[in-house]
């Protein structure tokens, strides 16, 4: 009763294929193909959307069976099956696979840019520190600096300062001598230097 069954079931699908290649022929003929770029009509646009030519390719032709034996195509039939099964839980797996391995390396790329950006801003802060010690370092040197320069100008009038006193009691021990040579009539021991 089984074999039976299956005869039918392949018979039928033998003549489906047959009358749809049938049909899709028959429909092809009907529709006419014009060249619409050498004649000057020109159909609306309701014409150019009902007609459009389609070519369906037929499907490929099925390995006919011969009906030797029924447990024998059985048989053949529940091989082919346990192997789609096979080659299915192997693709199935296959894609498991791929995706778990796709997601793994997202994981870690996701990962690795944190890093990257964790590590970024760690050497930034380091880096604005370094650059608030030098810059509070140089506005230090530039105070000592502008303190030194005071204290040598602060020398310097010092030094002029007793420099202009000294002066300026050379020259009224100057005078003075002057003067008590006028009085006493005297004339210097010490007159030039250079004589």
């Amino acid at each position: 009763m089984g074999e039976e069954e299956l005869k039918k079931v392949e018979e039928e699908k033998v003549e489906n294929v047959e009358e749809t290649s049938k049909d899709v022929a028959e429909e092809k003929s009907l529709i006419p193909v014009s060249d619409h770029k050498d004649s000057d009509f020109k159909p609306s646009s309701a014409d150019e959307k009902a007609i459009v030519p389609v070519t369906i390719p037929p499907p490929p032709p099925q390995p006919e069976k011969k009906p030797s034996g029924g447990s024998i195509d059985r048989d053949v039939v529940m091989a082919q099956v346990e192997q789609d099964k096979k080659l299915a839980l192997v693709k199935a797996w296959e894609e498991s696979e791929k995706s778990k391995a796709e997601n793994k390396a997202c994981k870690k790329l996701s990962d690795i840019e944190s890093w990257e950006k964790t590590k970024k801003a760690t050497i930034e802060a380091q880096l604005r520190q370094i650059e608030e010690k030098l810059e509070k370092k140089k506005a230090e040197y530039a105070e000592k600096m502008k303190n030194k320069v005071a204290e040598v100008h602060k020398l310097a009038e010092e030094k002029k300062a007793m420099v202009e006193a000294a002066k300026g009691e050379e020259l009224l021990k100057a005078e003075e001598c002057a003067a008590k040579y006028r009085v006493t009539g005297n004339i210097p021991k010490k007159l030039l230097g250079c004589f």
